[in-house]
């Protein structure tokens, strides 16, 4: 099959009168070729190549089921179809993929780096999901990646409050280490606001965990995301790469499947700006980061104060936990280790409860009404007279007593 400009050609030669055997000496072509585009009735076009197969071929229902339940991240899909048997290459892959991905136009920004153990980025996202009888849920992530390494933390969490924040910052640096600075954006947990000199009115408690762990707070620019675009992106990948795969019981093995995820995917990758995997730039960057305290010298932060019931019970995470029943109205504290729930009162420990699996669920206290009958527990008082040393009784009107009887029926 001829090329357009050959097939030109042809013609304009014939047009400048020329032979078939003259256009094809000119040419190098054949003048049997010469006289199929002279005698044909319009350019002869070439005939369709037949498709080859691919080894994508067999996945390919597969992957237009994941397309259009919003799965269009290659690396899952790939680890999904090698998982089934493909053996093929990503390029086939990512090319297959590519028309059905949305393109962003992304925006130029300024990157920069820093040094090993100079800087942690810490950021909150939220995630969505389906519960098994339909309705739509949502679940915190808390996310901390060391800027140098790369190496990330995730936990996932249902408030996201000053205790939550810190209990998270705890563990990520038992995993990770204590960088020089942590940066962060100007949520509440963080900075209450600013005064009018613009300088930050720091969160008390979280300023007081700081300067305990013996790292710098530092603000990006508000509305300026891209300040903390290691933290970004690291929710970026945590939603496109973990969780659109998860099915998961509850938060315990929530927390099981992402721990997994990454200490197998996300630190083991190949990281596309540093060309290294995190887990070994982590193992170079420790030595500039500072282990995490023993966790008895930051009890104080992991607690969180509740207020005791009439009944005797302590509301935490939707569910009712006993205390001895003399620790009514009082305020203590509730920590959480492991599995386990502490209930604390002026440093001593009074009560401890396994973590409830639902929420409603009442957990008592062995004990806890001993020294009070069951019919004094929120048994209303009764009204009562007092004697007077008077010998002579004083007389009164019988409205007074009147207005007494009405006073008790409305009470």
């Amino acid at each position: 099959m001829l090329g357009g400009g050959k097939v030109k050609q042809i013609y304009e030669l014939k047009g400048q009168g020329c032979s078939k055997r003259q256009i094809a000496k000119i040419l190098g072509i054949s003048r049997n070729t010469v006289t199929k585009y002279l005698n044909s009735p319009e350019i002869p076009k070439a005939k369709p190549r037949t498709e080859r197969s691919s080894k994508l071929d067999p996945f390919k229902e597969y992957l237009q089921e994941r397309i259009a339940a919003g799965i269009t991240n290659c690396v899952i899909l790939m680890r999904e179809v090698k998982n089934q048997g493909y053996s093929g290459g990503y390029t086939i892959l990512r090319d297959y993929i590519k028309p059905f991905r949305k393109q962003k136009q992304s925006k130029g920004t300024i990157r920069f780096e820093t040094e090993p153990g100079e800087q942690a980025q810490v950021d909150w996202g939220l995630f969505r999901y389906h519960t098994g009888d339909g309705k739509l849920k949502r679940i915190w992530a808390f996310i901390m990646v060391l800027s140098w390494s790369r190496a990330i933390y995730v936990e996932f969490v249902r408030r996201a409050d000053i205790t939550t924040f810190i209990r998270c910052h705890i563990n990520a640096f038992y995993r990770l280490g204590i960088p020089k600075n942590c940066l962060y954006d100007n949520a509440k947990v963080v900075v209450l606001g600013r005064d009018e000199t613009g300088e930050p009115k720091w969160n008390s408690k979280f300023l007081d965990f700081a300067l305990r762990m013996g790292f710098n707070i530092k603000l990006c620019r508000p509305y300026r995301a891209q300040t903390k675009g290691r933290v970004e992106n690291g929710v970026k990948y945590l939603r496109y790469n973990f969780w659109p795969v998860v099915r998961f019981t509850d938060d315990t093995d929530l927390n099981q499947q992402v721990l997994t995820w990454i200490n197998s995917v996300a630190n083991l990758r190949i990281h596309g700006t540093t060309g290294e995997r995190p887990i070994d730039r982590l193992t170079r960057e420790q030595p500039y980061l500072r282990p995490c305290p023993k966790l008895d010298k930051l009890s104080s932060f992991l607690r969180e104060e509740r207020k005791v019931g009439r009944d005797g019970f302590v509301v935490w995470e939707r569910s009712f936990y006993g205390v001895p029943i003399h620790f009514v109205e009082k305020t203590v504290e509730v920590q959480v280790t492991g599995a386990m729930v502490q209930i604390w009162f002026n440093g001593n420990l009074i009560a401890v409860h396994p973590q409830a699996n639902r929420n409603g669920q009442r957990l008592t206290l062995p004990g806890q009404w001993e020294g009070i009958s069951g019919n004094d527990i929120n048994r209303k008082r009764e009204p009562l007279a007092v004697q007077i040393a008077n010998t002579e009784v004083q007389k009164r009107p019988l409205t007074v007593y009147e207005n007494m009887a009405e006073a008790v029926i409305r009470s």
